[in-house]
């Protein structure tokens, strides 16, 4: 049984997953009916061959229609057996256990009509379903053999990645000295994390896994080089335009969140990166600098600070010493176990890099009826306030026939001889200007207040 999660930036492992068995059991809630996530499911179901057998689960909920997820699926081309169809359905409620029994009879049945079959004499190989780094352990893998029969000792490789089967576990931990094909196992003695989805096969030795191992790297990094080196050649090549220079002006201007995504699995840490390259923003782009699973270490931090990086962790701890380094850096580590918050704080940390935008608001207006003199050399504007009201410290702008003449803040704010806070509309008052005081009867002072808006991606 593989267990894929429903959320929608999951896509690829529910693709795995129906990709790996040969059933697929395609849960849905009486309550709910179809939801996008359940025809993507479907989709890649009918695309990996699978014979599928619907449950249909929450039978005791208060919403539940079995009628309108059976009409649905008649819509969707999978008619139930008792609708005249050819798909099985079971209804069941995982609450109470209730016909969980005939989904596993149904299941048996099902298998027996596809005969499968396998040879569990020829060398092991299958498929990785998840992999992941254990404290311990090290780089452990969730296999399922397909083929032959693989036995502790036996050497692997899968891409770049090889193994010696240290020991291998099942899904309850308890130790297996042989897997047959069909069988699920955990492999401990991996080289590194293999990628999730990827094929492994059995090889002569661990000195021949670990050359072919080798040569794929090598293999790989030829080929970026080359093209690097054809991207390089056609943008010296090509005659610059006008176009190209203002996209490349702008791309500088754009700002860009530089990010480093660890997460507990390699599934994880590939549905993060694909979530996080959708989000979508004129003004901010988002860079992957690097990914891996595992908790976040000392490494991490010393490669977010070379890159002014920001750390992504998907459900991992930090290393101890982690967090003192980060603050010492001032790098940023963004960590969250559910992964649509996590996506929502990568958002919030991609807006905190554009300028903040300043709004003026208007709060009250003033005339200049009269002109008086205070001393010398000092002149105040005796005011009857129009609209709104004038307060004490507020930046004013005097207006001489709708020109701006001068602007700066109210510094005196009279009401007869007392110094007041505020004068509202329908009162009279004297005002002094900061740093202006020849006043005409006619001009008018408008005063403002600056709001701070936060910018939106």
């Amino acid at each position: 049984f593989i267990d894929t999660p429903g959320h929608a930036a999951f896509s690829m492992m529910r693709e795995r997953g129906a990709n790996v068995t040969d059933v697929a059991i395609l849960v849905i809630a009486a309550d709910d009916a179809f939801k996008p996530q359940t025809d993507e499911a479907l989709k890649f179901a009918k695309e990996a061959n699978n014979a599928i057998i619907v449950a249909i689960n929450k039978i005791d909920s208060k919403g539940a229609n079995v009628d309108r997820v059976k009409q649905q699926m008649q819509e969707k081309g999978i008619a139930p057996e008792d609708w005249g169809g050819e798909t099985i359905a079971v209804e069941v409620s995982a609450l109470k256990g209730s016909n969980i029994e005939n989904l596993l009879d149904m299941i048996l049945l099902q298998a027996e009509v596809l005969e499968l079959k396998a040879n569990p004499k020829c060398p092991a190989s299958g498929t990785i379903v998840e992999s992941q780094v254990e404290q311990g352990r090290g780089a452990t893998a969730t296999v399922i053999v397909e083929r032959g029969t693989l036995k502790k000792g036996d050497a692997l490789l899968c891409g770049e990645v090889y193994c010696k089967v240290k020991t291998m576990t099942d899904a309850d931990g308890n130790i297996m000295k042989s897997a047959p094909p069909g069988t699920p196992a955990k492999v401990m003695g991996w080289s590194d994390v293999p990628a999730s989805g990827n094929n492994f096969t059995t090889e002569k030795n661990e000195k021949t896994a670990k050359r072919a191992a080798e040569e794929a790297v090598q293999k790989r990094k030829l080929a970026d080089a080359a093209e690097k080196a054809e991207k390089s050649g056609s943008a010296e090549g090509g005659a610059t335009t006008v176009e190209d220079l203002f996209a490349a002006i702008e791309n500088q201007q754009k700002k860009c969140l530089r990010v480093i995504v660890k997460s507990d699995v390699h599934g994880s840490t590939e549905a993060l990166v694909q979530a996080l390259k959708e989000i979508k923003s004129d003004k901010v782009d988002l860079d992957v600098i690097s990914k891996g699973v595992g908790h976040v270490t000392k490494n991490d931090v010393t490669l977010a600070s070379a890159g002014g990086a920001t750390i992504v962790g998907f459900n991992v701890k930090l290393d101890n010493g982690v967090q003192s380094l980060a603050k010492h850096h001032d790098i940023r580590i963004v960590q969250h176990e559910i992964i649509y918050e996590l996506i929502d704080q990568v958002e919030e940390a991609m807006a905190d890099l554009l300028d903040a935008e300043y709004s003026e608001k208007k709060l009250g207006g003033a005339e200049i009826r009269q002109v008086f003199s205070v001393g010398k050399t000092r002149n105040v504007a005796g005011c009857m306030v129009t609209e709104g009201s004038i307060k004490r410290n507020c930046i004013a702008r005097l207006l001489r026939k709708g020109e701006v003449i001068h602007e700066s803040k109210v510094d005196t704010l009279k009401r007869f001889k007392d110094d007041v806070k505020e004068v509202r509309a329908g009162y009279e008052c004297g005002i002094n200007v900061a740093g202006y005081d020849d006043y005409q009867e006619g001009d008018t002072i408008e005063c403002f207040a600056v709001e701070e808006i936060r910018p939106s991606l």
